[in-house]
C-alpha cells in the first residue's frame, strides 16, 4: 500500500524539464501540456508523456 501512494516521486524523473520546455516555447505548463497532447503534435514520447503527467498533476493540486 505505501508503494501505492508514493507514486508521484518515481513518476517524475526529470524534475523541471517539462517547465523549461514550456518556458523556452514561450507558453505556460498548462498551454504548452495542451498543445502537445494535440493530435498531429510532433513532439516526441517522452514529451507527451511528461504533459499527460502534468495535466494529472494539476488536477490533484488542492483548491482554495
Amino acid at each position: 500500500m505505501a508503494e501505492k501512494k508514493r507514486w508521484i516521486q518515481s513518476a517524475i524523473t526529470r524534475k523541471g524539464a517539462f517547465t523549461k520546455k514550456a518556458k523556452a516555447a514561450g507558453k505556460s505548463v498548462s498551454a504548452y501540456a495542451s498543445s502537445v497532447l494535440k493530435e498531429g503534435s510532433k513532439a516526441s514520447t517522452r514529451t507527451k508523456r511528461q504533459a499527460a503527467l502534468a495535466q494529472t498533476l494539476s488536477k490533484m493540486r488542492k483548491k482554495k
